[in-house]
């Protein structure tokens, strides 16, 4: 038995892709060409966002907060990830895991919250055409980042306390490559049950009410667009939507998946899990900037103008 100082207040292990530690190299060179896309990617959005006001709309505005919750949890965890990967080095003092625990729950709630806002967004401008501007300010729109930020800070920041006061008397060995506040407090030697329900709590009133609530606009956006007589306009106005519900798959499916497996996954290889957690954490980054700047025209029209083509005149 290890006394509480002995492991809780030094190191945990981090761990890579169970079987295949001889290709660790190729997986580190891998999550490093990732990592260049991810930071090229999210920043090129925001870049084009900032320079051109007439991107300086709610629905950017939201687009390049969802860029940079992307960015901070790409840099939250890649940096530990290629660690482990790149040089085996797999420790990690105790208050760096609780730090990069709170930054990873944090930047994922501040990701589900901005997609809920931007589905609020896509009901009033199909909803109200004509009165978005008046109806969804930019004041508005501050406010609402303002809120999805002190949320998501509300919501994370008991886990980091919750972990502090467990003891971890078996094992400082996680399951995977960065820190997950189901995975260490399955460490723990003592009773998890209020870290249990915490942890219960806030799926229920985060990820459960932001799911309900992205439903019920998309019922709500699915009536109006019903109602257009036009076949034509049906189709142009609800292709305002694609990248947002893109997005939407791309975050929620894997979250749910890792949480799926959390609860009743335990039965199952290793590897899945780590190959789950690795998709949670590395393709909502990747592909979100993919998805808007080839489904969204006016970004892939700003975009296409940092690149144009040469024209080449052959003379005979």
């Amino acid at each position: 038995m290890f006394d509480n100082s002995s492991l809780n207040l030094r190191t945990f292990v981090l761990t890579g892709i169970p079987g295949m530690e001889e290709k660790n190299a190729l997986m580190a060179f891998l999550l490093f060409v990732l990592c260049v896309f991810i930071l090229l990617g999210n920043s090129l959005i925001l870049f084009v966002i900032k320079i051109d006001q007439s991107l300086h709309e709610p629905m950017y505005i939201f687009l390049s907060i969802l860029a940079c919750s992307d960015l901070g949890l790409s840099m939250s965890t890649l940096p530990t990830m290629l660690q482990v990967y790149w040089s085996n080095s797999k420790e990690i003092t105790f208050s760096a895991c609780l730090a990069q625990m709170f930054f990873i729950h944090a930047f994922q709630w501040l990701e589900s919250g901005t997609l809920v806002a931007m589905a609020f967004d896509r009901v009033v401008a199909i909803r109200e055409p004509l009165r978005y501007r008046t109806l969804f300010p930019n004041t508005i729109v501050a406010k609402i980042g303002i809120t999805a930020a002190v949320r998501c800070i509300c919501v994370c920041f008991p886990a980091p306390l919750l972990i502090k006061r467990l003891r971890f008397c078996r094992s400082n060995i996680l399951s995977y490559s960065f820190c997950f506040h189901p995975d260490v407090m399955k460490l723990s030697c003592v009773d998890i049950k209020v870290n249990i329900l915490y942890g219960l709590i806030v799926m229920i009133f985060t990820l459960g009410f932001d799911v309900a609530f992205i439903l019920v606009s998309y019922i709500m956006i699915l009536k109006t667009v019903l109602g257009i007589a036009s076949h034509q306009e049906r189709l142009k106005t609800f292709s305002t939507c694609i990248s947002h519900m893109c997005a939407i798959l791309i975050f929620y499916v894997p979250i749910i998946s890792i949480c799926l497996l959390q609860r009743y996954g335990k039965h199952l290889s290793p590897l899945v899990h780590m190959l789950m957690a690795n998709v949670y954490i590395v393709v909502p980054p990747l592909l979100n900037p993919i998805v808007y700047g080839m489904k969204t025209q006016q970004i892939r029209h700003r975009i296409c103008n940092f690149f144009p083509r040469k024209q080449i005149r052959i003379r005979f």
